[in-house]
């Protein structure tokens, strides 16, 4: 059985419509029908329609194999064909008028899924939320498909990390090192060390007095919650410009909605439900993660990674390189653990780096290529 071939814009239906042509197997996502000529001179059989706009005409075209799901009104589309990017997240934010943030997509979306619950009773928002993080599955995955697995890193960290902490600044320069030698770099897309992440990638290409410029001008707002923390984030961006070869993705969700997502990352996928996205962002990374200091989400996604890479859930087992030496060997002794562990038998096939070199922590990523 073949796989629905997916149709996400105007630009891809059109060399299609040919007249007296039968469109079989076909998933149209988002597409105003009604703006196209002469979709109504084909006919339809074991289509999807998700989210499409439909004319009274090309209705009588559609047979019963097919399947059409309308939108619902809610302030969040459905059947997204693509990944954020921080135009769409932050739609009606003025870097200019603080206050404005209230009102952008993010925040709107962010109001109603509080009103109506995290764990929503309404069958209806459930059904809509579940559809949402569907489209943003499919997005990622269209996106992934164009690199090497063994070339999508994540860097895991805290959301508290100051951008005037030095490890702010390691991070950034791991990430930009590791983007520019063709790695797909990907976090959970909020603030601290995530945000780092996505600005190193965003700086891919950059000299290192440019690097020290950007942070520099974000360090007015060293954290999330200070007054002009997202005005200079897209100060940055204005000054500068990210070279469009370079990309990364970040995995926010509006479960920590009150963290707003980094506008850095150049492909946003934002999910409702948190437990698909922590799984997924784990599950993505198969070239490794780097894990910089962090709390309890960090020591969970620490587990959840040593357990997969135990089993080789994905059919091989990938680096862990622990960044902060005394972090990870003294405070939350999480490395040491590990390697006893594995050393005494009860954990098997992990790939363990520990150290403060940005060049060893790149090098670990590397050598596993």
């Amino acid at each position: 059985m073949r796989n629905y071939v997916e149709i996400e814009s105007v630009e891809q239906l059109l060399p299609l419509l040919v007249e007296g042509e039968l469109l079989r197997h076909y998933a149209f996502q988002n597409i105003d029908f009604a703006l196209v000529a002469h979709a109504d001179m084909c006919s339809y059989t074991d289509c999807l329609f998700l989210g499409c706009r439909i004319t009274s005409q090309m209705r009588e075209k559609i047979d019963a194999n097919c399947h059409i799901f309308p939108s619902m009104r809610k302030p969040y589309n459905m059947f997204r064909a693509s990944l954020y990017n921080a135009e769409d997240l932050y739609e009606g934010y003025n870097p200019k008028q603080e206050e404005s943030f209230m009102q952008c997509y993010d925040s709107r979306v962010y109001a109603h899924y509080i009103a109506l619950g995290k764990t929503a009773s309404d069958i209806g928002e459930t059904l809509a939320r579940s559809l949402h993080d569907h489209s943003m599955s499919d997005a990622l995955h269209d996106l992934l498909a164009e690199y090497d697995p063994k070339c999508i890193v994540a860097i895991m960290g805290g959301h508290a990390l100051s951008r005037c902490d030095e490890g702010y600044g390691k991070v950034v320069n791991i990430s930009k090192a590791l983007t520019e030698r063709g790695y797909l770099m990907v976090s959970g897309g909020g603030p601290g060390a995530m945000e780092a992440t996505h600005l190193g990638a965003w700086l891919a290409g950059r000299s290192k007095q440019e690097v020290v410029r950007a942070i520099s001008m974000l360090q007015g707002a060293p954290k999330f919650e200070d007054e002009g923390w997202l005005r200079s984030a897209f100060d940055v961006m204005r000054c500068y410009p990210r070279n469009e070869k370079y990309r990364s993705v970040g995995i926010p969700t509006w479960f920590y909605g009150h963290e707003p997502a980094t506008p850095f990352a150049s492909h946003i996928a934002k999910y409702f439900d948190n437990s698909i996205r922590e799984d997924g962002l784990l599950a993505i990374a198969k070239g490794g993660v780097i894990y910089t200091p962090g709390s309890a989400g960090t020591m969970q996604e620490v587990f959840q990674d040593a357990a997969q890479n135990h089993y080789k859930t994905f059919g091989f087992a990938s680096p862990m390189v622990f960044f902060g030496a005394e972090y990870w060997s003294k405070l939350m002794p999480v490395y040491p653990l590990l390697d006893s562990l594995q050393s005494a038998g009860r954990y098997k096939n992990l790939l363990l780096t520990i150290t403060d070199s940005i060049d060893e922590a790149v090098e670990a990523i590397e050598r596993f290529e």
